[in-house]
């Protein structure tokens, strides 16, 4: 499942996605998103963190305290330190930077399927890596 504010993010995501996972729905905030997550019970969610309503934070902890055993995989176009230790405090989940999109949310999403942490890389040069 996706969770994106930008319907063209959602849009091509969701295309790019298909050729290896089937995608059971869109949302464009928080609370779409969580209540989709309830109904569906997606293996995983990939939830952008600024999105209205309920940002990716916000919505992901909402999911934990209520059990959810979906995964989940940040998605955030901000490169910040303090952002990033505050997913990784939230539990194991993944995260992918939107400058490296194509490149690291198949390998982050199956990753979370496997239960690892996927931490992409903030540099084009760097490698990103199971955390």
């Amino acid at each position: 499942m996706l969770a994106d504010d930008s319907s063209e993010i959602l849009t091509g995501v969701s295309k790019f996605l298909s050729r290896q996972f089937t995608v059971v729905a869109c949302a464009l905030n928080g609370e779409q998103a969580v209540n989709a997550v309830f109904e569906l019970q997606p293996d995983v969610v990939v939830l952008d963190i600024q999105m209205p309503q309920l940002n990716g934070l916000q919505a992901a902890r909402r999911l934990q305290a209520a059990g959810s055993p979906t995964r989940i995989v940040f998605l955030t176009g901000l490169e910040d330190a303090d952002l990033v230790s505050s997913v990784l405090n939230l539990g194991p989940h993944s995260y992918v930077f939107k400058m490296r999109l194509y490149e690291d949310l198949p390998t982050a999403i199956f990753a979370a399927m496997a239960g690892e942490v996927f931490c992409s890389s903030r540099r084009a040069d760097e490698k990103a890596a199971v955390c």
